[in-house]
């Protein structure tokens, strides 16, 4: 009778040592839920919210490229008297016409593009001619810069047989910015680096927050 009396209070001991190992668990287990933390704040680069703008490198082909400078050329000369066309073949080909001694005489020029670190690229002459006149490159150069339209971000330097692209300095109504990355026509390999300012798609950066 005492025996049983022993072994019905250990089982109570045992059931209200485990009631509360229970009940503890639970409460350690509410308070990591419901305890309140300091907020972990994610890291915003500095350098990335002080840029203005974000590059990408767009690549396409001969054809492509040259469809579009035409289209250009076409709008740009559609009220000039003086009508040329550029060509994208294994090097730059420009053909047109004119103006000597009161009439037109056919010009072809063959140009190598060089890339300069800047993003523009120089029209190297190669092979040019005038009709079946005879004259230095040079001079046929001059006729060039003189009579033949070309938009303000390209210039003709006689005294160095070469053209200057300064495709950097085109007037983009979207403010985008250009730039050649690569051109190697032979290869049918053209890249260029398109700048997009986050102005221009309503972004604002902490830097121009800052100004």
């Amino acid at each position: 009778m005492e025996n049983n009396k022993k072994n019905k209070n250990k089982w109570k001991r045992y059931f209200y040592t485990l009631l509360l190992l229970n009940i503890s668990v639970l409460l350690i287990i509410g308070l990591l839920i419901f305890w309140p933390v300091n907020q972990s704040v994610v890291p915003f680069s500095e350098h990335d919210a002080t840029h203005e703008s974000s590059e990408f490198i767009i690549r396409t082909t001969k054809k492509n490229l040259n469809e579009l400078i035409n289209a250009y050329m076409y709008e740009y000369l559609k009220d000039s008297k003086h009508q040329y066309r550029v060509s994208l073949e294994e090097d730059v080909h420009l053909i047109g016409e004119l103006p000597v001694f009161s009439t037109t005489v056919p010009i072809q020029v063959h140009l190598e593009p060089i890339v300069q670190d800047n993003g523009d690229v120089i029209l190297k002459q190669k092979s040019i001619s005038l009709g079946l006149m005879e004259l230095p490159n040079k001079k046929i150069m001059e006729y060039m810069d003189k009579y033949l339209p070309v938009p303000k971000w390209v210039s003709i330097n006689p005294e160095e047989e070469e053209i200057y692209v300064a495709v950097t300095q085109m007037d983009i109504k979207s403010n985008f910015r250009v730039s050649v990355e690569q051109m190697d026509l032979e290869a049918n390999n053209l890249a260029f680096k398109l700048n997009v300012p986050y102005e221009t798609l309503g972004i604002e950066t902490l830097l121009m927050k800052e100004q």
